[in-house]
């Protein structure tokens, strides 16, 4: 237990996340196909990627006789990354889809826009936006209407692309109307 009256250093950052895989080449393959990363190194059974200024933002570690994730145990549920923009999000979203990557899950949580997928070994991995400030988003987690559905709706991407590409606004967008 910590002792409560001594306070908390805080992390600065999330630096990076490390999966095990059977299939080592298989995973870097995917991770570099959505996110852009690099291969910063390739050690055999370990291998370093990255997307940005930081060495590593995630590992990949080869363990042959790993089993599949059937996602029935104890575990991480999925990694977030957040996009800048709405049209950042929706481009990465149609550049996959044409590589045959879709989502497994797209859901409006109210105060983002969620795209969810799953990697060859069914690690899943969130792309969002926000769609709120943080003093919006606290604020609507507080509310009757997240506490009557904190998980959000689901929502149709290609809906939305086209109807972006009409010229509808972001902000009509992403609005966020609970199903009664």
């Amino acid at each position: 237990m910590t002792d409560t009256t001594e306070p908390i250093i805080k992390p600065a950052k999330l630096a990076h996340i490390v999966l095990r895989t059977a299939d080592k080449q298989r995973l870097i393959d995917w991770w570099t196909t959505v996110f852009g990363m690099e291969l910063q190194h390739d050690a055999g059974m370990l291998a370093f990627l990255t997307y940005d200024d930081e060495h590593h933002r995630l590992a990949v570690v080869e363990m042959p006789a790993m089993h599949e994730n059937k996602r029935t145990s104890v575990g991480l549920e999925h990694v977030a990354f957040t996009y800048d923009t709405f049209d950042d999000l929706m481009a990465t979203y149609e550049r996959l889809k044409a590589q045959g990557i879709t989502p497994v899950a797209p859901i409006n949580h109210g105060m983002t826009l969620s795209l969810y997928y799953a990697d060859p070994d069914g690690n899943q991995v969130e792309l969002q936006i926000d769609t709120a400030t943080v003093d919006e988003a606290n604020a609507f987690m507080h509310s009757d209407v997240f506490a009557a559905n904190p998980i959000g709706v689901v929502f149709d991407p290609d809906d939305l692309v086209a109807r972006r590409k009409a010229g509808e606004s972001v902000e009509s967008l992403v609005s966020y109307i609970p199903k009664s």
